[in-house]
C-alpha cells in the first residue's frame, strides 16, 4: 500500500472501527499526521502566533486516528479496548507501540480478513 492509497483509505473509513488495516496502512497514516502537523504549527507561528489550525487539524484526524488504530488492532487480533492501555503512563504507550509494530494475523481472524 502506498502513501496516498493509505490516507485515503483511513479518510474514506472515516469513523470505521471494524475490520483490519496492515501495517503500512498505520504507518502510512501516521507519517502523514506528523508532516501535517509540522506543517501546521509552522503556518500558526507565522499567521497567528498560537495554535489555531493545528487544533482544527486534531479534530479532524481524531476520528480517522482511532479507527485506523482500532483497525490496527484488530489485525493481530486484540480487542480495540486495548487502546485504553496507552493511558497508562510510560508502559501503556511502549505495549502499543509494540503492537503496532507487530505482524498482523496471517489469514483470516475474528475482524476479518486482512486488508
Amino acid at each position: 500500500m502506498s502513501f496516498t492509497e493509505a490516507v485515503s483509505s483511513v479518510f474514506s473509513k472515516y469513523a470505521v472501527f471494524s475490520g483490519r488495516a496492515g501495517r503500512p496502512e498505520f504507518w502510512w497514516f501516521a507519517l502523514f499526521n506528523v508532516i501535517a502537523s509540522l506543517i501546521l504549527a509552522f503556518l500558526d507561528k507565522a499567521l497567528f502566533g498560537y495554535e489555531i489550525l493545528g487544533a482544527i487539524y486534531g479534530l479532524v484526524v481524531l476520528l480517522p486516528g482511532l479507527g485506523v488504530a482500532v483497525r490496527r488492532l484488530h489485525d493481530i487480533d486484540r480487542s480495540g479496548w486495548w487502546l485504553l492501555v496507552g493511558l497508562i503512563p510510560l508502559v501503556g504507550w511502549i505495549v502499543l507501540l509494540v503492537w503496532y509494530l507487530t505482524r498482523g494475523t496471517a489469514g483470516p481472524n475474528q475482524y476479518g480478513i486482512p486488508s
